[in-house]
């Protein structure tokens, strides 16, 4: 149990995460590129689209059966899963606890004390839970960083909580 964080405090609905399943979630990004990259803000209609244009080019011009380089794509993709160091964002879960109107900060609650960061920071931020295709054990289960990578080098470490104020 010690690898559940919560969020609760000033939300309509205090939630719990395992960050054991997020290798699963399709909102996982890569953060040994994600911070060097320019993020750009999609949205999610227009990347469904795109996707299921791709895909759709692919069949028209190779026809519905799937050639060998989709095996290797997809094996690619495994083994990236398996060696790879992956952060999901932390705006959808706080999404989810729906915050109270007059919330206006997040208190980061870690073994070694507490952070406070506003509500809009925090909406931002990436939550580090797989460091190369293991999970966060020793000073984990989650680290925090900003959305705009200002932290990368000394994240939040040991977290087990937030409480939304």
């Amino acid at each position: 149990m010690e690898n559940i964080i919560s969020i609760s405090g000033n939300v309509k609905f205090p939630i719990t995460l395992d960050p054991g399943v997020w290798i699963f979630d399709d909102r996982r990004v890569d953060l040994n590129t994600y911070f060097d990259e320019a993020i750009e803000k999609t949205d999610a209609l227009e990347e469904y689209t795109k996707s299921i244009s791709k895909h759709w080019d692919r069949e028209i011009m190779e026809g519905a059966i799937y050639p060998p380089t989709l095996k290797s794509e997809k094996k690619f993709e495994k083994e990236k899963v398996l060696t790879g160091t992956f952060g999901v964002p932390l705006a959808p879960f706080i999404k989810n606890a729906e915050p109270n109107e007059d919330a206006s900060s997040v208190i980061i609650i870690s073994h070694n004390g507490e952070e406070q960061v506003s509500l809009e920071d925090a909406m931002g931020m990436i939550l580090g839970f797989s460091k190369e295709g293991k999970p966060l054990k020793e000073d984990g289960p989650i680290h925090a960083y900003f959305g705009d990578g200002s932290n990368y080098n000394s994240p939040f470490k040991n977290i087990s909580s937030f409480q939304i104020k």
